[in-house]
């Protein structure tokens, strides 16, 4: 049973604001917090660090990057799951939706492997309570991928899977419109030769105006009738966004553009970007900066995308340099991807929700320090 708590003296990320105070816990949830008294009788002083609700990750392929650390080489799932789970548990993350690619990897004898045992042992494991993070399904739906609508099948009414997602990945559109910066990825992260680069691109191609258009239909209905949030990936024009709205999508993620990223506001649909794009400074593809969206107010989330500790760190440079509040910018990362997909138990301080709490101290170069993670109360860093 989780013990009851009294954290003190932490400078509290609320809502709207930050205050200096306390945080009460019982039960796994938020009893009460207040501000002013910091001298608590019997409470664990913070010592004047943040205290944040803990983080809310909707897109990561860290998973897949622990089960397959390099080009060729499959580690142990179970390994890599607990590996990737001590990871993101470090980096403040408490929720987190392991992104499993349907469909679109390269190597097709390991496809159904990983899609397969991956959630086996995500469902395992958090049966037997043995994952520091609580961790869901978003299941990455490859729609030019011949057998996208077969590795789906025994997902689609799965309670694990928060999130469904529509990709296209062909070349020479959405996130790879140029093919000199999709060679540098491929080439570098797959070790493929130029005769297998081009083949790659004539066979992405050709899949495409055989299986996309019928795919992409098919699978958001079958995500929603069984009540899956989806989102569009990768949308680069007013088209693509029209499309994703008129489908039934509320998320768009990563879009490439500013005018794709003002459309989906528009049409009612949420935004994410990566947190390494905010971090670095820029999108590795050569797309629209996170930033840029984050000045224009037509950001919404953050996702760490392939680097965890990217999360909490790409949330405090929106607020040092790209104008947002504190608490907005921690919004992006808890609160508000919490709401996409309709989990209001957490993603904030507030009476009555779940206890996912982090401690977190700033290092003189604007590096935070993720010191604690609690999850519904109970210590798990």
């Amino acid at each position: 049973m989780t013990a009851d708590m009294i954290l003190s003296n932490a400078r509290l990320v609320l809502a709207d604001e930050v205050v200096h105070g306390t945080v009460r816990v019982s039960g796994g949830r938020i009893a009460s917090f207040d501000s002013g008294n910091t001298a608590v009788a019997g409470s664990e002083d913070l010592d004047g660090d943040y205290l944040m609700p803990g983080l809310i990750e909707l897109h990561t392929d860290n998973l897949e990057r622990h089960i397959q650390p390099r080009p060729k080489v499959n580690w142990p799932t179970s390994s890599a799951l607990l590996a990737h789970d001590a990871q993101v548990a470090a980096a403040g993350i408490t929720t987190v939706l392991d992104a499993i690619a349907v469909g679109g990897t390269l190597t097709e004898d390991i496809r159904d492997r990983i899609v397969r045992e991956s959630a086996e042992a995500i469902r395992s494991f958090r049966e037997a309570d043995l994952l520091r993070a609580d961790h869901h399904l978003h299941m990455r739906c490859e729609v030019a991928h011949k057998d996208v609508l077969r590795l789906f099948e025994p997902f689609k009414d799965d309670p694990l899977v928060l999130l469904v997602s529509l990709m296209d990945h062909t070349p020479g559109q959405r996130q790879f419109v140029n093919l000199d910066k999709l060679r540098v990825y491929y080439q570098g992260k797959h070790a493929m030769s130029d005769a297998e680069f081009e083949r790659m691109i004539v066979d992405r191609k050709a899949a495409q105006e055989l299986y996309s258009d019928r795919h992409r239909r098919i699978l958001v209905e079958m995500a929603l009738s069984a009540g899956h949030t989806i989102a569009s990936h990768d949308d680069a024009t007013q088209e693509h966004i029209d499309e994703a709205a008129e489908l039934g999508l509320t998320i768009s993620e990563f879009p490439t553009t500013m005018a794709a990223a003002h459309a989906a506001h528009a049409k009612g649909l949420t935004t994410i970007m990566g947190g390494p794009n905010v971090v670095r400074g820029g999108s590795h593809s050569g797309n629209v900066s996170a930033g840029e969206l984050a000045e224009a107010g037509v950001l919404d989330a953050l996702s760490s995308d392939y680097v965890p500790s990217s999360l909490l760190h790409g949330a405090l440079m929106l607020h040092e340099r790209h104008g947002m509040t504190l608490p907005g910018a921690i919004a992006t990362v808890t609160r508000n991807p919490a709401d996409m997909i309709g989990l209001d138990d957490r993603g904030r301080i507030a009476a009555g929700t779940r206890a996912d709490l982090i401690r977190v101290k700033r290092l003189d170069d604007g590096v935070p320090v993720v010191r604690r993670t609690w999850r519904e109360g109970r210590q798990v860093l």
